[in-house]
């Protein structure tokens, strides 16, 4: 009688419960691999959309700087922060024949008709030339690479630091007149690489 009940307890699984048991494990491996490509995606997302962000900030930044912010800073550095944050739509559009001709009306109206151009229209026409004549090298290899990002990382923390040397300090950089857009615009020239670099780094 105890083989018996020896017996009763060697049993073979079902088959069907196999299958099921599997069909089960794709199930949860499949809603990984999506979970996991939704989340790449919406990083590819976050680091485009913070890319249109901090070039919008830093054109701002440099409108600001050129019209009411005069500040010591070395705000010429917004030049090369645009080249290589510009999205890329923007950034073939100003290459290719429209940059060449604001490019070309640029250096005409500078040449042949200097009093009527504008102090303000020193630093976006440097940066116009600088989309049109930059090298591949800078503008396909260095600007979509990781160098391009720590260069943008180098000079979002240094216009950080000196504003708020500028200012008298970190509480000042956001009660003074014109201090918390500038320090606000700032702060989103830093998001944008920093992001890219985590999403470069996982």
């Amino acid at each position: 009688m105890g083989r018996m009940e020896y017996l009763a307890m060697k049993t073979d699984p079902d088959p069907t419960q196999l299958i099921n048991s599997d069909l089960n494990d794709l199930k949860i491996a499949a809603k990984n691999l999506i979970n996991h490509a939704s989340k790449l995606g919406s990083l590819g997302f976050g680091t485009s959309f913070l890319k249109w962000v901090a070039s919008f900030s830093a054109i701002y930044l440099l409108i600001l700087d050129r019209t009411n912010w005069r500040t010591n800073m070395l705000t010429s550095l917004l030049v090369p922060y645009i080249f290589f944050s510009l999205p890329p739509v923007l950034f073939n559009l100003l290459r290719g024949e429209v940059g060449k001709w604001i490019a070309f009306m640029t250096i005409v109206l500078r040449l042949f008709f200097p009093r009527h151009f504008p102090d303000w229209l020193e630093m976006p026409g440097s940066l116009i030339l600088l989309l049109v004549v930059a090298p591949n090298f800078f503008a396909h290899s260095l600007r979509g690479g990781l160098i391009g990002t720590v260069i943008c990382l180098l000079i979002g923390c240094y216009l950080l630091q000196e504003h708020i040397r500028a200012s008298g300090g970190f509480r000042n950089s956001f009660t003074r007149s014109h201090g918390i857009s500038n320090t606000i615009g700032i702060i989103l020239l830093l998001v944008y690489p920093v992001w890219a670099l985590v999403v470069h780094f996982l």
